[in-house]
């Protein structure tokens, strides 16, 4: 029993070679270290963790300032008061699947079913992942494991743990252990680099001499990542009938904000010609529709109800403030919930049932900015500011000179006055210019646009853009000739417009539904229902509770919105990453860019 102890205290503190660092800095200065990727902020990375910005902040000084993709943010471990608070850890190089679970005494399969996201594939160094709940008595798992039985014990696969000293080497510690130092480095992949840190943990395997004793016993070999993966796997679930809940305000009858009421009648409305046509195609669904009347209680009492635990999918709720109940209700049931509206849902960084189809702020404009560098490379770029003092944008012209800066791209900055000819002091006559107001505003637009007009007609040798923003189709009919003149762009994550079929035919469709016609408001809330029932009931209906690896094989023509859904980590849930630029062209023709 000392042995097994022992072993356990030294797997905790095993690293090895320069990574013995890294594992140092976990244990001992209580953080581990995450990778910043593509559109994550502070705050989401603090709500990922369930800390402060202000801790992260403590522990990377001028991270409040900046972070780049790519960069390693020290992030502070929570320190567990009891046993029932998971720990996170980052993976480091030759770290396998079967050794984390010894290490933390926990199983594989627990680490799996904590970590959905998770894969053979982008099991690596640099990743970091949430460790469970430990067991209470020690874990050892055989080559055999199933995904629902607990693993039995096995003989280690390692005969001794051993102690790095001062100016020790491989080959001293091979020759300690009458091994070879090919045998020692396969035991131990870190120390292909050939160094040797002191005070870190070694496995010492079997040498040829002690595999013959064994040849006749029932010795197992560790799994592989692979294997693993491979074991825990689930099965297809085929689900012959669709169960959809639909849980939003409808508010009728009841004194409150008609823009709201509308927009919420239509949502569902475009829902229900969604599932009208995949009935069509024979899909099977039973669909509920609740009125949660925007209130904790109602919604809690609908949750009560008996077929809600039965429910494949749930849609809602609207607002922020009622996301609590129905995440830890779809959590704690293993249901996907689908948030269509609000761009702020926290609990997606921590709940992997959860889709957030309204792209959060810093996720959206990372996308926006790797689009419009690839688009836009060897050009000009001009922000104007029209001086109306809108600082809205500021966040977003920030982060694209940050962008432009990384990627080479030249920008510079001006101020309008009433004289078009000083635009052209900062223009380029061999390049594209490119100009971005630093407002999305209309009164930005009235001020700019006839001095790019005017310079448009009178210098025809300028190539000249405009990029913009999503608000920018609220205000297409009045500035539609200027648009089309300069070559206008603007990202948003939802657009349509009356010209294209789809559009077309679904209004048609939505007017001999309901004899009316949609409300004049962007985006068009029949559009954005029908979008996300269809693209989420055609997923189930094929791939059923596969439907989370296969959503980039979902094939669906959108009116509106697009969908782009990718875990925010190994987890949590997913955020649609969708982006579109829109282009009227200076031939008069609307395009609709999609990158992917």
């Amino acid at each position: 029993m000392k042995f097994i102890q022992s072993v356990f205290l030294a797997l905790a503190l095993m690293a090895g070679s320069s990574i013995n660092v890294m594992a140092q800095a976990t244990t001992e200065s209580g953080y581990f270290l995450h990778t910043v990727t593509k559109g994550q902020s502070l705050y989401s990375i603090s709500s990922m963790y369930n800390v402060t910005i202000d801790d992260i902040v403590r522990l990377n000084p001028g991270s409040d300032k900046q972070i780049r993709e790519g960069a390693a943010l020290k992030i502070p471990q929570a320190t567990a008061t009891n046993s029932d608070k998971p720990v996170f850890h980052t993976i480091q190089a030759g770290e396998t699947l079967y050794r984390l679970s010894v290490k933390y005494n926990v199983t594989t399969q627990a680490i799996c079913e904590a970590n959905p996201g998770l894969s053979s594939s982008n099991f690596r160094s640099g990743q970091v992942i949430v460790i469970p709940v430990q067991s209470q008595s020690p874990v050892l798992e055989t080559s055999q494991p199933t995904v629902k039985d607990e693993p039995t014990e096995k003989k280690n696969d390692w005969k001794d743990m051993h102690k790095v000293e001062r100016k020790e080497t491989i080959y001293s510690i091979s020759r300690e252990y009458g091994i070879t130092e090919e045998e020692l480095i396969a035991a131990n992949p870190e120390l292909k680099k050939g160094k040797l840190k002191r005070g870190t943990f070694l496995f010492i395997p079997y040498g040829k001499n002690d595999r013959k004793e064994q040849s006749t016993e029932n010795v197992t070999k560790e799994l592989t990542n692979e294997e693993i993966f491979n074991q825990y796997e689930s099965t297809q679930k085929n689900i012959n009938t669709i169960k959809a809940a639909v849980m939003i305000p409808f508010m009728t009858g009841q004194t409150t904000n008609k823009d709201d009421q509308i927009r919420m009648v239509e949502f569902y409305e475009g829902f229900l010609m969604a599932v009208d046509s995949l009935k069509k195609q024979g899909v099977s669904i039973d669909l509920y529709a609740y009125d949660t009347k925007g209130s904790s209680a109602t919604t809690n009492n609908i949750l009560a109800k008996k077929e809600m635990k039965d429910m494949d999918i749930i849609f809602g709720p609207a607002k922020t403030q009622n996301i609590d109940e129905l995440a830890a209700f779809a959590d704690k049931n293993n249901i996907r919930l689908v948030i269509p509206f609000t761009p702020k849902v926290d609990e997606v960084f921590n709940n992997p049932h959860i889709y957030q189809v309204n792209t959060p702020q810093s996720y959206l404009y990372s996308e926006v900015y790797e689009h419009f560098t690839r688009k836009f490379t060897d050009s000009n770029v001009i922000f104007l500011n029209a001086g109306n003092g809108d600082t809205e944008k500021d966040e977003f012209v920030k982060g694209m000179k940050t962008e432009l800066k990384n990627k080479g791209i030249k920008y510079r900055d001006f101020i309008v006055t009433d004289n078009f000819y000083e635009i052209t002091t900062v223009m380029d006559t061999l390049k594209n210019n490119v100009f971005i107001p630093t407002s999305g505003k209309s009164t930005a637009l009235v001020k700019i646009l006839p001095q790019l007009t005017q310079i448009r007609r009178e210098r025809p040798n300028y190539q000249i853009n405009l990029f913009g923003y999503p608000e920018w189709q609220t205000y297409t009919n009045d500035y539609l000739a200027s648009f089309y003149e300069i070559g206008t762009y603007f990202y948003s994550s939802f657009y349509t417009n009356n010209l294209f079929p789809a559009a077309i035919n679904f209004t048609h469709s939505y007017r001999r539904w309901y004899s009316k016609d949609m409300a004049n408001i962007y985006p068009k809330y029949g559009m954005l229902g029908y979008d996300i029932a269809y693209f989420f009931l055609k997923g189930l209906s094929k791939y059923g509770n596969k439907l989370e690896e296969n959503l980039s094989s979902i094939h669906v023509t959108p009116i509106q919105t697009g969908f782009k859904f990718e875990r925010v980590n190994n987890w949590g849930g997913f955020i649609n990453r969708k982006v579109f630029f829109v282009h009227f062209s200076k031939d008069y023709e609307l395009i609709k860019l999609d990158f992917e």
